[in-house]
C-alpha cells in the first residue's frame, strides 16, 4: 500500500535534516583531518610528504609499536578473563550472579583514568604495595605496566557484555546429543561452546584492541615517558602546534577501527545462526565443583574491581598521603572550590544532560525516518552509512577533526567553537552508532502493519509516531538516554581538544589536577563522577520502571 502522499514531504525534509547534521558534524570534520594530513602547516598541498616524514621519525614509530603491543597484550589478558566470567554468569548455577554482574560494570560508571589514579596509590612511588610489585620483578608502575593493568580494568565490562550475549545463545539439543554419545566436558567445550561463541570472541577482541589503542586518559596519567599514539596526538597538536603530523597520527588511530569493521564483516558472513526455529534454550545445570570454581573466580575478579574503586575512594578521603591517612574532605574541598572543579562538574552535568536529550531525540528520530518512512532511498542509505561511521572513529580523532573544521576562518559554523553546544554535539556524534543500533533494534521489533494501518486511515506519520511508536519503544529510549548521559559524563578524549576555560568539564579538570601534582583532589573528582553516574543510573532505572508501567501494559496481554 502506498503511503499517504501529503505526508511524504515532511518525512523527507526531516530525513534530509538528519543527513545534513551527520555530514556537517561527522563527515566534514573527518575530511578536514585528511586534508590537513596532505598539507603542511601553512595549508599548502604536499601529498604524502607528512606520512613519509612520520615514517622517518623513530620516536613516532616507537609510539606506534608501543600502542600496538600494549593493545595486543591487554586483549590477550582481558578476553580470556572476561570469557571465563561470562561463562560463569551464563553456564553455571553459582550464587550471587546479579551481584557479580553489577560489580563488573563499575568501570562503565567511572572515567577511565580512575583506574590509573588508583594504581598509582597501590603501586606508585609511595604506593601501599610497591614492595610487592618489586618482588615480582616490576621496578615501577609508571609506563607500560600501569597502562596494561589500568586498561584491563577499564575495558573489562565492554568485553564482558559481548561475551555474555555470545554465550547466552546456545541450543541445548547439541549438548544433549553430545552427552548421549558420551562426550567429555572438555571436548564439549572445545567442539560446541567455543565454536558457538567464536563470533563474540573475535568481536570482543577487536573492540578491546580498538578501545585500548585509542584511549587517552590512562596513558596520560600513568604512562610516564612511555609514549603511545593517543598521547602523541595531544603533544603534537597542543604542545607543538604541529597540526600536519597530528593529522597523520589521527589517521593511524583510525586504522584499528577500520580493521575491526573488515574483520567483523568477514566473520559475520561465515557465522551460522546458533538458535533456529526449533532450538531449545540451554539451561545451566547445577554442578558442585564447577559452581564452586566459578564462584571463586568471579569473587577474585570482583574483589579486584572493588579494590580499584575502593583505593580511589580511600585516597580521596586521606588527609595527606601517606603520612596522615585520617579521613577528611580536604581533597573534595580543594577540587570543587580551590581548583574550581565545581564549575567543571556543573558543566559535565550540563553536557551530559544535553547529550542525553539531543542524542536520544536525534538518534531515535533518524532511525525512525530510515526504518518506518518511504521515499528518497539514496538519502536513506547515506544516513545509514553515516550512522554507522562513528563506531569507527575514536573520540580523540573526532575532536581533532572538530578543531580543523570548526576553527577554520571560512566556516560559517565557526561560532560554535569553544561552546558548550559543540561539546554536546561532539558527544552525540561520538556515541551515535550504539544509540542508533539500539533504536533500530527496537523499531524492527514492531509490526510494520502499524504504519500501514495508519496510512490506510490517512493518519499523518508523525501522529502514528507520537501515539503508537514512541510509547511502545519507551524502554529503548530510556536505555539510550542513560547510555548517552553516562558516556558524556566520563568521556575525555572526545572533548579534550574542544573545551575553553568557561566550558571545562570535570573529566578534563581531573587531568589538570594530576598534572599539577594534586593526585588526591584528582581522585576525589573521579570518585564524584562515578557517584554521579551511579545515581543517574539509579534514576534512569526508576524512570524506566515508571515508564514501563505507563506504556508497556500491552506486553502483558
Amino acid at each position: 500500500m502506498q503511503p499517504h502522499k501529503p505526508n511524504l514531504p515532511l518525512a523527507q525534509v526531516l530525513l534530509a535534516g538528519a543527513a545534513i547534521f551527520l555530514v556537517a558534524f561527522l563527515a566534514w570534520p573527518l575530511l578536514a583531518i585528511l586534508q590537513r594530513a596532505l598539507a603542511d602547516n601553512d595549508g599548502r598541498f604536499v601529498g604524502l610528504a607528512n606520512f613519509i616524514a612520520y615514517a622517518q621519525t623513530p620516536a613516532l614509530l616507537n609510539s606506534l609499536f608501543n600502542s600496538a603491543w600494549v593493545a595486543a597484550l591487554v586483549t590477550a589478558v582481558t578476553v580470556p578473563l572476561a570469557f571465563a566470567f561470562a561463562f560463569a554468569l551464563t553456564r553455571s548455577c553459582m550464587p550471587f550472579k546479579n551481584l557479580f554482574r553489577g560489580i563488573s560494570l563499575i568501570p562503565l560508571l567511572a572515567p577511565s583514568l580512575l583506574a590509573a589514579i588508583s594504581l598509582i596509590y597501590w603501586f606508585g612511588n609511595q604506593g601501599v604495595l610497591k614492595s610487592w610489585m618489586q618482588a615480582v620483578g616490576i621496578t615501577q608502575i609508571y609506563g607500560a605496566p600501569g597502562i596494561v593493568l589500568a586498561q584491563c580494568f577499564a575495558v573489562f565490562p565492554h568485553v564482558l557484555m559481548i561475551l555474555v550475549t555470545a554465550l547466552s545463545l546456545a541450543d541445548a539439543r547439541l549438548y544433549e546429543a553430545a552427552e548421549a554419545l558420551g562426550t567429555s566436558a572438555r571436548r564439549k567445550f572445545f567442539t560446541i561452546t567455543l565454536p558457538g561463541a567464536q563470533y563474540g570472541l573475535i568481536s570482543a577482541a577487536m573492540v578491546c584492541f580498538t578501545l585500548v589503542i585509542t584511549d587517552f586518559g590512562i596513558p596520560k596519567v600513568i604512562g610516564g615517558n612511555f609514549n603511545v599514539l593517543a598521547t602523541d596526538v595531544f603533544k603534537l597538536v597542543i604542545g607543538q602546534q604541529d597540526f600536519a603530523r597530528g593529522a597523520v597520527v589521527a589517521i593511524f588511530l583510525l586504522a584499528p577501527a577500520v580493521l575491526n569493521f573488515a574483520v567483523d564483516r568477514h566473520v559475520s558472513r561465515h557465522q551460522a545462526a546458533m538458535l533456529g526455529a526449533r532450538a531449545v534454550p540451554l539451561q545451566a545445570q547445577p554442578s558442585r565443583g564447577r559452581d564452586a570454581i566459578c564462584t571463586a573466580f568471579c569473587s577474585v575478579i570482583a574483589l579486584l574491581m572493588l579494590a580499584m574503586l575502593g583505593m580511589a575512594v580511600f585516597a580521596s578521603l586521606a588527609t595527606l598521603w601517606p603520612y596522615n591517612l585520617s579521613p577528611s574532605l580536604r581533597h573534595y574541598s580543594m577540587g570543587l572550590v580551590d581548583a574550581e572543579v565545581g564549575s567543571g562538574f556543573i558543566n559535565s552535568l550540563t553536557m551530559a544532560a544535553g547529550t542525553a536529550l539531543l542524542g536520544t531525540a536525534l538518534v531515535f528520530g533518524s532511525a525512525y525516518l530510515v526504518e518506518k518512512t518511504k521515499g528518497l532511498q539514496a538519502l536513506r542509505g547515506t544516513v545509514k552509512l553515516l550512522a554507522m561511521l562513528p563506531m569507527a572513529v575514536p573520540g580523540l580523532v573526532l575532536g581533532l577533526g572538530y578543531i580543523f573544521f570548526f576553527n577554520h576562518p571560512a566556516n560559517p559554523l565557526g561560532g560554535l567553537y569553544h561552546t558548550m553546544a559543540l561539546l554536546v554535539v561532539c558527544s552525540v556524534v561520538h556515541f551515535f552508532t550504539t544509540g542508533y543500533l539500539t533504536a533500530v533494534t527496537a523499531l524492527k521489533a514492531l509490526d510494520p502493519e502499524l504504519e500501514t494501518v495508519g496510512e490506510s486511515l490517512k493518519v499523518p506519520f508523525y501522529k502514528t509516531f507520537w501515539r503508537v511508536t514512541l510509547p511502545m519503544c519507551a524502554p529503548a529510549l530510556i536505555d539510550m538516554a542513560r547510555y548517552f548521559f553516562i558516556n558524556a559524563m566520563t568521556t575525555i578524549s572526545a572533548v579534550v581538544f574542544l573545551y575553553s576555560p568557561e566550558t571545562k568539564v570535570a573529566s578534563i579538570a581531573i587531568l589538570n589536577l594530576d598534572e599539577a601534582g594534586e593526585m588526591g583532589a584528582a581522585a576525589a573528582m573521579a570518585v564524584l563522577i562515578t557517584v554521579a553516574c551511579a545515581l543517574a543510573t539509579g534514576l534512569f532505572m526508576l524512570l524506566g520502571a515508571w515508564v514501563n508501567r505507563r506504556t508497556q501494559a500491552w506486553r502483558l496481554g
